[in-house]
């Protein structure tokens, strides 16, 4: 099967967040639960770290995070999400040494890592001033978590697929 190039890889990575960002600020607003949308971002990050080399998924991060902080209808300080997300695969890229990680392991992981990336964002509203009371903001959390975890079986796997083809050194480990 032919690869991409490496000249290719980082357009692809980034129309995948690209194509995440439209699709939550799109499409599930429609079917958000007291406002709150699954974090489909966070989650190609997610299967960015769970694949390929932790720099480039950290990278990734970083961008959706940027993305996630400018694309309407943004309405907190920018860089929060960036942390986040950059935190969040970092963390993630933990979870892959040397082996590919099980299903069990791809949904703990998604889960972990929305709890992480939401309450960073979550805190880091808090410390600027930027957020509501702490009781909302654990709700947002834990319908966050929920969110990212249901989708999961249906995101994770062509992402990973995806990402695999992107790094297949790291893909065949």
């Amino acid at each position: 099967m032919n690869q991409p190039s490496s000249r290719v890889r980082p357009f692809i990575a980034v129309a995948a967040v690209a194509l995440a960002l439209v699709l939550q600020a799109s499409v599930f607003p429609h079917v958000a639960w007291h406002g709150i949308v699954p974090n489909l971002c966070l989650l190609v990050v997610v299967g960015a770290a769970l694949t390929i080399n932790a720099p480039a998924a950290m990278v990734l991060g970083f961008v959706a995070g940027v993305a996630l902080d400018l694309a309407p209808p943004a309405d907190h300080v920018a860089g929060r999400w960036a942390l986040a997300l950059t935190v969040v695969a970092f963390l993630a890229a933990r979870v892959r040494q040397d082996v590919k990680p099980t299903a069990a392991a791809v949904v703990g992981t998604v889960a972990a890592a929305s709890f992480i990336g939401t309450s960073i964002f979550a805190l880091t509203g808090l410390v600027l001033g930027d957020s509501a009371s702490v009781p909302d903001l654990l709700e947002v959390i834990a319908v966050a978590v929920l969110w990212d975890v249901l989708l999961t079986p249906l995101v994770l796997p062509p992402l990973m697929a995806l990402f695999g083809r992107l790094d297949p050194q790291l893909a065949a480990a």
